[in-house]
């Protein structure tokens, strides 16, 4: 008779039991409660709701914010990583404890900070501003605060791949005649392109359920700065749960699409480490 294997944990049943009983206490029945209620709605009052011009612009703002301030860190973040695990300098160790300090700090007090930074009248407000450059209760400061929240997702998922990268076969492909740009781009990128869309994927979910950063920094104006998590606190102070719920569940059903999008282009771009 085989020999049985050695398992820390208790068998499969007890465990996949464990695991179903956590993420339906978690997630699934938070969900599922937040569909029954917005179905109290009939559909004509429900397509009301979540398409009047005040909710369309709040979606405009929340998506293509958080897409650009996504992109930003999957650009940046990525060179930051880089940087980060490929060179020794003064103050590095410093400079990668500021990158999980986005994390540590209320989303509050970071949206106060920025505003008051990039005010009219602030540190760096009273210089942009005059050149056009307006990083208060503007979308550019919900770009701003959205791109800051984020910014950890990004380098921290990159930086475990980069260190357990293999410099040997960068010296191999150096020693067929491959340049620095060629060996990147052949060898480096494709390698780390599913991680980098991983961070991204990170920090757009990250951005998209943010709150408490913008509501300083945007300024709340209706159809300019208003993001659809602010409309929906809105509505809820105005005690209409049924209209909160409804756009929470168009923004449920948004974020899922577009991160399964996402999910499987990083699957794609999986294909390539193989």
């Amino acid at each position: 008779m085989a020999a049985q294997r050695f398992r820390v944990l208790p068998g499969f049943g007890l465990t996949m039991g464990f695991t179903l009983f956590y993420l339906s206490a978690i997630v699934i029945i938070p969900i599922a409660a937040l569909f029954l209620k917005s179905f109290q709605l009939s559909w004509a009052d429900f397509w009301r709701v979540v398409t009047t011009d005040r909710a369309m612009a709040a979606y405009k703002l929340t998506f293509g914010a958080s897409l650009i301030a996504a992109l930003i860190n999957a650009i940046f973040g990525t060179i930051l990583a880089w940087v980060l695990v490929r060179y020794t300098f003064p103050g590095k160790k410093f400079i990668d404890a500021l990158v999980d300090f986005p994390f540590a700090l209320p989303t509050a007090v970071a949206g106060l900070t920025l505003s008051n930074l990039f005010a009219g009248n602030g540190w760096l407000g009273q210089f942009l501003v005059p050149l056009g450059i307006k990083g208060a209760f503007t979308p550019l400061g919900v770009i701003i605060a959205l791109t800051f929240v984020g910014m950890p997702f990004a380098v921290r998922t990159l930086q475990p791949v980069l260190e357990n990268l293999d410099r040997g076969v960068e010296e191999v492909a150096a020693t067929l005649g491959a340049g620095r740009l060629r060996t990147f781009v052949k060898i480096i990128a494709p390698t780390l392109l599913p991680t980098i869309i991983t961070g991204f994927a990170l920090s757009f979910a990250r951005a998209v359920g943010e709150y408490g950063s913008i509501v300083f920094i945007s300024g709340n104006k209706p159809f300019q700065t208003e993001i659809a998590p602010y409309l929906i606190v809105f509505r809820l102070e105005e005690y209409d749960y049924l209209g909160a719920t409804a756009i929470a569940a168009v923004l449920l059903v948004i974020s899922f699409v577009i991160l399964a999008v996402i999910n499987y282009l990083e699957s794609w771009a999986g294909r390539y480490q193989r």
